[in-house]
């Protein structure tokens, strides 16, 4: 209902009083606008204040964040610790103990380092390597946080143990050779035994001038240029003998092309490579970071993008595929500029990473016009049945470093076929995906082995379901398999596979042989130490890591 507009009655006045009264009104007046004008300024200061400051301050959420993601964070980097192969000193684990010594003994080489893969006794070198670059990602990016919760340390230390077995995986006395794998699949697999007591023969395959793997040494490649950048400030040394080897097999990678799996086709049932465009593209990213060398930013520009780059069609990151992440990657110059200054930033085949990076952000945001629809109903990424944490853990952390890019560049919203979305709402989808794998999910279970209240425990993994006084060797340790009983030994820190589509999962001794769900691996457990170290602070600027 309308309001009527009231006259007031006006005053008695005394008589001569009427000049002096509207002198006074004008005064009244100025004094009002003055005040009133006053306090709009204020108002839009304040406004402009607190709009730069969340940008400063990255300040989107407050409190109990900082515990959760760092007690977290250091359940995870257990996992590294579970998963380590030779002469184990100082080890966090109990359970386990030296295994592996005699790796490349027969090809007069020192194997016996590195990570197995998984549940398994295997030392594929394509995801082991992939598992390098992210920890140093997360290392160079998010460092500092990791060091707040007392974390960083470790995190160098495992990273150490990967690329101190590449650095011996590859010679630089004969730069064409990188061995690429420790073991038989076929014989490891029909053995459940402890790796401490494995027995099995463990072969070595290498990729070479005649049967070559661009794409597993361009992972390589990539590994080591990241980790030199780790290393930079702590071990001088180390950082430029990591530095050569990746230029070296950078070179090796680019001039004898071929995938590694239809070099050696027993490897495609286990990891099996689509293409190694997108690994050439990663590699050299990460070697002008380390290097500011420009000819690196053009490799993956002006010379390859264009054949490379996928361009306008985003596609999921993984241990295989690493478009996204060269998208990101590359996207970080584009927008926080380079060493030299913020030339690089006008770069159009820049532009186009960037532009391709954002279209990816908005496949991830649920709400966005172009949202990809592999999703759980609780709005977990999902692609697949097989290791299915991997995508949503991947897709996270990239949300989660490219919103702090935008931060970091004063970029305040990313565009999304006629919406426009905060760097808020990246991170908001991010921790979406790390509060479901840490029991925020239809079942209440953390995915994350030793971590909360209730998670798996019949995880598909050979020494965490073998007693340590158990005397079975090869085939009879099947027996532990199928074993109605939870692990005797917990595997602290491993990220399962995960649930299936319609969110079950089922935590049985049924489901302990179950790969595709209950079998963790060292990658995934990289992908989500990276996505919890970014999640420790909210208030963090980012740095350039290019070296001046």
């Amino acid at each position: 209902m309308e309001g009527k507009l009231v006259q007031l009655p006006k005053t008695q006045k005394r008589k001569g009083a009427d000049v002096e009264d509207a002198k006074s009104k004008g005064w009244v007046w100025y004094f009002v606008a003055f005040v009133m004008g006053a306090m709009v300024l204020t108002a839009a200061v304040f406004t402009i204040l607190r709009y730069l400051n969340s940008f400063n301050n990255n300040s989107y959420h407050h409190g109990s964040i900082f515990k959760k993601y760092g007690d977290a964070l250091e359940v995870a980097l257990h996992f590294f610790d579970v998963q380590k192969s030779g002469e184990v000193v100082d080890n966090r684990i109990s359970w386990r103990g030296d295994s592996g010594l005699g790796d490349g003994i027969e090809e007069g080489v020192d194997l016996s380092k590195g990570m197995y893969d998984a549940g398994d006794l295997i030392k594929f070198g394509f995801p082991m390597a992939f598992t390098a670059t992210m920890l140093s990602w997360a290392i160079l990016e998010y460092g500092k946080q990791m060091e707040a919760v007392k974390q960083l340390e470790y995190a160098q230390t495992s990273l150490k143990w990967i690329t101190d077995y590449l650095v011996n995986a590859h010679s630089t006395s004969s730069p064409n050779r990188l061995y690429i794998q420790v073991g038989d699949p076929e014989l490891d697999h029909k053995c459940w035994v402890r790796p401490e007591v494995m027995t099995e023969k463990r072969p070595v395959l290498e990729v070479n001038t005649s049967f070559p793997g661009t794409d597993i040494a361009a992972e390589t490649a990539a590994a080591m240029a990241s980790a030199s950048l780790v290393f930079r400030k702590i071990n001088s040394s180390y950082s430029d003998f990591l530095l050569i080897h990746a230029q070296q097999l950078f070179t090796f990678a680019d001039t004898y092309r071929g995938c590694y799996s239809v070099s050696i086709p027993q490897v495609q049932e286990y990891y099996n490579s689509t293409g190694y465009g997108d690994e050439l593209l990663w590699a050299a990213a990460w070697l002008y970071h380390a290097t500011s060398d420009e000819s690196y930013l053009n490799y993956a520009t002006e010379i390859n993008g264009a054949e490379f780059a996928n361009w306008g069609n985003p596609t999921w990151f993984t241990w295989d595929d690493k478009h996204a992440g060269a998208q990101v990657l590359l996207s970080r110059i584009n927008m926080l500029g380079a060493s030299k200054g913020n030339s690089m930033k006008e770069n159009l085949e820049l532009q186009m990473y960037r532009e391709t990076a954002e279209e990816f952000m908005c496949m991830l945001l649920p709400d966005s016009p172009t949202a990809s629809s592999s999703r759980t109903q609780s709005g977990l990424i999902w692609v697949e049945k097989w290791n299915a944490l991997q995508y949503s853990m991947a897709s996270a952390f990239l949300a989660l470093v490219f919103s702090d890019y935008m931060v970091s560049s004063h970029t305040s919203s990313l565009y999304c076929t006629g919406k426009l979305y905060s760097p808020e709402q990246l991170r908001s989808f991010a921790i979406s995906q790390a509060d479901y794998v840490l029991g925020g999910n239809p079942r209440e279970m953390s995915y994350v082995v030793g971590y909360g209240m209730e998670y798996p425990e019949y995880v598909h993994h050979r020494g965490s379901s073998i007693p340590i006084d158990a005397k079975t060797g090869c085939e009879d340790g099947f027996v532990w398999l199928y074993s109605a009983k939870p692990n005797p030994n917990v595997a602290v820190g491993a990220l399962v596979g995960g649930p299936s589509l319609d969110e079950t999962y089922k935590d049985n001794k049924n489901n302990r042989n179950n790969t595709l769900e209950a079998e963790p691996t060292t990658y995934n457990s990289a992908l989500l130490v990276a996505l919890l170290s970014g999640l420790i602070s909210d208030s963090f600027l980012l740095q350039s890591f290019t070296p001046t």
